[in-house]
């Protein structure tokens, strides 16, 4: 996992709050910013690259911060950042809202609209959380999105209680993960994210029809993932978990261009598939492989593995040893 972490403690005192304003404006989203700490801002960020989404924890003195429509006009990236406050607390005001969020508070703040925001910790240095992603990555409707802007959002009960952990874990040990996993964390994350909105949406009464649906698909496909070794895993359990109709659980997939089936079978395939190409399983079986997953029949296994990926399940194995094989080649010197 890429990870790039910078720290003010090197520079020169009188250096150092400029040095944080450009690197967040860079790394982040441009905005004003001032301190009574300018004159030895003492500040670290480490920010862990995931491909679409970027986790940054941040440490640094009180501040505050404006987003004008100046900057907004000069250059918007259409982003959403999602905020855990860890310690200390911070006040957003965003689109006729304003809040103040401490420890375990999440928040949503949109790049395309002007936001004033102020930084508080009477022991020092404010640590928090910030990911950053396009608007277009969140799994809720536009409309849903847009009333959840700086909105306090509870990190721990529901939803909320699995994110800020994820977070934590992501941003303490990112070379626990390899670079290949970055799409499947920013998209666990975002499930979570939109799982906690919904229910924060619903808290206040305001929360559609669709939003409500959207949570209970979220929470069928991730009690459907923690089972996908059981080869009895079929939509009628999926359903009874759940208390809903079986005729209802096709429906609500149906919505989003999915079948119950079809969508356990590609979560087993794409699992399958990570695993043959893992370098520490090439000694497992591709029997075995497909029966951890939940497949019993090995000829069915390979069947549908064909059809998703275009070759056998012992070709994507050997396309995967090949490509690692070249990647470790060492490059020819260009003749002088």
């Amino acid at each position: 996992m890429r990870v790039h972490r910078i720290s003010t403690e090197e520079l020169p005192a009188r250096e150092r709050f400029g040095y944080w304003h450009d690197m967040t404006a860079a790394a982040l989203i441009p905005t004003v910013m001032g301190s009574e700490h300018a004159g030895d801002f003492r500040a670290e960020a480490q920010t862990v690259d995931l491909g679409a989404a970027q986790v940054t924890a941040l440490r640094y003195p009180p501040l505050t911060t404006r987003r004008t429509p100046r900057l907004i006009r000069r250059a918007d990236p259409g982003y959403y950042q999602l905020s855990l406050t860890l310690g200390g607390e911070m006040a957003i005001a965003q689109a006729g809202r304003e809040n103040v969020f401490r420890t375990g508070d999440f928040t949503v703040y949109d790049s395309s609209q002007p936001f004033d925001g102020i930084t508080r910790h009477p022991a020092g240095r404010l640590d928090h959380i910030v990911v950053q992603f396009p608007k277009a990555l969140l799994p809720l409707p536009a409309r849903e999105a847009e009333r959840l802007v700086a909105l306090r959002i509870p990190g721990d009960s529901g939803f909320g209680a699995l994110l800020a952990p994820f977070l934590g874990r992501i941003a303490a040990e990112p070379g626990a993960f390899r670079p290949e996993d970055g799409p499947r964390l920013t998209t666990v994350l975002l499930d979570l994210l939109a799982g906690a909105a919904a229910a924060r949406l619903d808290a206040d009464g305001a929360t559609e029809p669709e939003s409500r649906r959207r949570a209970l698909l979220l929470r069928t496909q991730d009690f459907a993932r923690r089972r996908l070794a059981d080869p009895d895993l079929a939509p009628g359990t999926v359903a009874a978990a759940h208390h809903v109709s079986l005729r209802y659980l096709h429906r609500l997939y149906q919505d989003h261009g999915l079948t119950v089936a079809g969508w356990i079978r590609d979560e087993r395939l794409a699992r399958a598939a990570r695993d043959l190409a893992d370098p520490a399983q090439e000694g497992t079986p591709v029997r075995s492989v497909a029966a951890r997953w939940g497949f019993r029949h090995h000829a069915a296994f390979s069947r549908a593995f064909r059809t998703a990926h275009g070759h056998s399940p012992s070709e994507h194995r050997e396309c995967a040893q090949s490509q690692r094989s070249v990647r470790r080649k060492p490059k020819t010197p260009p003749r002088t």
